[in-house]
């Protein structure tokens, strides 16, 4: 029995949304009595984060606190329209839709508070502290509470917007009729290390290491989250996860998660991840996402690490102990490439 070393890498250009009609995304922002704002939006959170970065964009954007801001994507049916939350779309597409909403909601506020101030509304400014107060004179101010109870009360006025975010038409080379699918690509690349035993065919991770353009991360502790989970997601569908053996039919399939193959806590690698930060021009701030983009290169980078270790290619997901030694078998033994 032999345990073999191997390393591969992998590199993704990974197009930010889909262009399906457009792709548009919907937001809705208010101010209620007290000051405080509700962005509705149809985009649901998986888990991504995506509750998180909306509010972040949408206090940057009227200039008061985050905590401030509240996000309801509760009901898909009175809420305002969108695509999905899918296509690694959702900072990109919600997020400037998220911005324009907001952006029309602070043009109120700001109205609302030069008629209390006897001002006009270009010379004020937001502290991002939940006051308002004129350039220069900091000690003019008024409270964004304050700006909300007379715009409800005295002035008559609602403190909202409305925001919509489509993807603008690809201009056409008029002699080849190309176009381009995307207006953003976000890049990923990694190696992955693994140790292949050519006896038994199991596959051990032994350490990723990783470096992400995603455009400006807008909340990094988010973001590091997102590509250590999404990681092990790919590490998952490379050595894991699978319905077989009698797929789409359920019958001796997996019935739970106890019999469903996954990678556990003892299976877990060390993984070190750069995350490069190049804003994207249409990106809300600059950003653009990571989303699905996380697991897409391990599962590639793990297929090349297994090859160097053992000169097998094996191209049928997942990567399993049995399709490990049958190839191993089919090449009459292990055969290490060299390692660079």
């Amino acid at each position: 029995m032999t345990r073999h070393r191997g390393r591969g890498i992998a590199s993704v250009n990974y197009p930010i949304g889909m262009n399906l009609g457009g792709d548009p995304s919907q937001a809705l922002v208010h101010s209620n009595p007290s000051g405080k704002f509700t962005v509705a939006l149809s985009s649901i959170d998986l888990g991504q984060g995506m509750k998180s970065v909306t509010r972040q964009i949408c206090a940057e954007t009227l200039g008061v606190p985050v905590e401030d801001v509240y996000v309801d994507t509760a009901d898909s049916d009175t809420g305002p329209h969108c695509m999905g939350s899918f296509a690694s779309r959702g900072t990109h597409r919600v997020g400037n839709a998220v911005m324009a909403a907001a952006r029309e909601a602070r043009g109120v506020m700001m109205e609302a508070a030069a008629e209390e101030l006897e001002v006009n509304a270009a010379d004020l400014e937001t502290d991002g502290r939940g006051n308002i107060h004129v350039k220069g004179a900091p000690h003019r101010s008024i409270s964004t509470k304050d700006v909300a109870i007379a715009a409800q009360f005295k002035q008559g006025k609602t403190i909202a917007g409305r925001g919509i975010f489509l993807v603008p038409l690809s201009n056409v080379d008029p002699e080849t009729g190309e176009m381009s699918p995307a207006t953003c690509y976000a890049h990923a690349c990694l190696v992955a290390e693994v140790e292949v035993d050519d006896e038994t065919g199991e596959v051990t991770m032994i350490r990723m290491d990783s470096a992400y353009e995603l455009g400006r991360a807008l909340n990094p502790r988010l973001v590091e989250q997102q590509l250590v989970g999404g990681a092990w997601m790919g590490v998952s569908h490379a050595l894991y996860e699978t319905p077989e053996p009698y797929y789409p039919d359920p019958v001796h399939g997996p019935r739970d998660f106890v019999e469903y193959v996954m990678p556990g806590p003892g299976d877990i690698c060390p993984h070190d991840i750069a995350v490069l930060e190049r804003p994207a021009p249409d990106g809300p701030f600059g950003a653009k996402g990571p989303g699905e983009m996380c697991a897409n290169p391990v599962l590639p980078a793990v297929a090349n690490a297994i090859f160097n270790a053992v000169g097998v290619r094996i191209d049928d997901l997942p990567i399993t102990p049995e399709k490990v030694l049958r190839a191993i078998k089919a090449e009459g033994g292990a055969r290490p490439q060299a390692r660079r």
